[in-house]
């Protein structure tokens, strides 16, 4: 990813239990911190030696020590970007005492910026009324579209860029997908609704429908979804999650691929969210801030 010049790195620090931010301090050995743009997601937990403790707190006065274990697992002196992954935190503790417990690790300078995580908008005003947030990470892609009625232009109306994730829906907009394929009993993917066997045919019927504009382009069906998440604004910041690095150099393609307004309607009239069949999480998750 470094070598083809991709810079934003997006962890969280319940990944592996801080494991994944271990592998990042590997990976950025010799490389200058400023080429480097790091994001990371806390949940209000300690994690110490790929353990996690159960109990979450993320009142003002440990978010600090949060955010200190993470820069030692990381090996860095700041983060770019720090945002409280919002599905893990406690809903007792108001969305301004978070932001502004980050807020004056901003001022001490082992933060540069602040994020939210899948919150609505009223959590998105006030949080921004205490700092003003950089950027609102929620799922994004043709297979959910629902931001696009009030959180994507509450957005734009702050000045907030959207971290869009989930742009290939968990792989289902890959192209590569078959509704033969079976998944392990650790895949979180075997309980989603949208991969059941009722919903899976019809899903994957309307990825079919994108076959021939990703063949008349001579690209593939990855590089089309990804393309047209990208087409939404220079506001819109695309997630890739890679597993192996012919998935990376495919998301990279659709940099270069230009889309046409007309290409876009044929895109969007081919997927049309509201024939997506079931959700991705076999239970709604919470939005602890509305």
């Amino acid at each position: 990813a470094l070598e083809e010049g991709i810079t934003l790195f997006d962890t969280g620090d319940f990944y592996g239990d801080g494991h994944n931010e271990l592998l990042l301090r590997e990976a950025f050995q010799g490389i200058q911190r400023e080429n480097v743009f790091i994001s990371v997601k806390f949940d209000g937990k300690l994690h110490s030696q790929g353990k996690s403790h159960p109990k979450s707190d993320n009142h003002p006065n440990t978010v600090k020590n949060f955010l200190e274990d993470t820069l030692l697992r990381l090996g860095v002196e700041y983060i770019d970007l720090y945002q409280p992954g919002t599905a893990c935190i406690d809903p007792s503790v108001p969305i301004e005492e978070t932001v502004g417990a980050i807020a004056d690790m901003v001022k001490k300078g082992y933060v540069r910026y602040i994020g939210l995580s899948e919150v609505g908008v009223d959590t998105i005003r006030r949080a921004h009324t205490v700092h003003p947030i950089s950027w609102l990470q929620m799922e994004y892609s043709l297979f959910n579209r629902s931001i696009e009625s009030n959180i994507l232009p509450t957005l734009r109306k702050l000045g907030i860029s959207l971290s869009a994730y989930g742009v290939l829906s968990r792989g289902l907009l890959s192209g590569t997908w078959s509704k033969d394929r079976v998944l392990g009993l650790n895949d979180k993917r075997s309980n989603g609704p949208r991969f059941t066997n009722e919903n899976i045919e019809k899903n994957l019927a309307l990825v079919e429908a994108l076959h021939e504009i990703a063949e008349e382009k001579q690209v593939t069906i990855a590089q089309i979804s990804i393309a047209w998440a990208l087409s939404k604004g220079e506001d819109v910041i695309p997630l890739i999650g890679a597993r192996k690095q012919s998935q990376l150099h495919d998301a990279i393609g659709a940099v270069e691929l230009n889309l046409s307004s007309s290409d876009l309607l044929r895109i969007e009239k081919a997927v049309p969210p509201e024939l997506v069949a079931g959700e991705y999480y076999p239970i709604p998750r919470k939005k602890w801030f509305i």
